[in-house]
């Protein structure tokens, strides 16, 4: 199969006509933005971050759940996409308080670096919706604070494709949607929870850490690739619907 990224001729084999237009680019060293996804993790194509350009198609598209096809042409750096991610970032900031010279996070968050590295957003076209959401600190080891939740479900994820228990889920819709532990128990009442710290681990953003530690020595964003290698998934992420 031969297909076109940004004009460049690509031949793929047939163990790649089985991979994600992501893995593809990334692995030209094409720099895509991800906050959903992770290497190992089921891809659900939620926060739209990847998204690409494919010729003939009337919206850009996830690159992390879209497969090549012969001939297809794609693009990943246009000014539609570049505005798009921008906007995206922009709506990321409003929805939840995210002052990043206060977070744990700071110097070690995908979305500040998206803010003020990747797209150098100086000035919010949007207006920020402050919210004090209640933080959940009853763990033991761990915190959950909603406030810099980005919703990507990476935690979610890695709690039931790897840790197994699946303490992590979500609740709600729209602005009141909300990671919950347990149908929603305070974290430190969980009786499902093993306080294995995956999902701490894969959080990009300062929503997830870990008590009286750095974030920076918390975080392992190949966790579930390597727990991948190691057979050590327990089911995908789809099978909680089907059964």
């Amino acid at each position: 199969m031969k297909i076109f990224i940004d004009d460049q001729e690509v031949v793929l084999n047939e163990e790649d006509k089985e991979k994600s237009l992501y893995s593809i680019i990334s692995s030209l060293g094409k720099y895509i933005p991800v906050s959903c996804h992770l290497d190992g993790l089921t891809p659900i194509g939620s926060c739209r971050m990847c998204i690409v350009e494919v010729e003939g198609f009337r919206r850009p598209v996830s690159s992390c759940i879209t497969k090549p096809f012969e001939g297809m042409r794609v693009y990943t750096n246009t000014e539609k996409i570049r505005v798009y991610r921008k906007y995206l970032t922009e709506f990321l900031f409003a929805e939840r308080p995210h002052p990043c010279y206060v977070c744990l996070a700071d110097g070690n968050c995908i979305l500040q670096d998206w803010k003020y590295k990747i797209f150098e957003i100086k000035q919010n076209l949007v207006d920020y919706k402050w919210e004090n959401i209640q933080i959940d600190d009853s763990h033991k080891i761990y915190v959950l604070d909603h406030n810099r939740c980005v919703l990507c479900f990476r935690c979610v994820r890695i709690c039931h494709e790897y840790a197994g228990p699946h303490t992590l889920d979500v609740k709600g819709m729209g602005n009141n949607m909300r990671i919950s532990i347990d149908l929603d128990y305070k974290w430190g009442d969980s009786e499902t929870c093993i306080s294995c710290g995956k999902c701490v681990m894969v959080c990009p953003t300062g929503a997830l850490y870990m008590k009286n530690k750095e974030i920076s020595k918390t975080r392992r964003f190949d966790l579930a690739k390597f727990l991948e290698s190691k057979n050590k998934r327990i089911r995908k992420f789809e099978t909680i619907f089907n059964s």
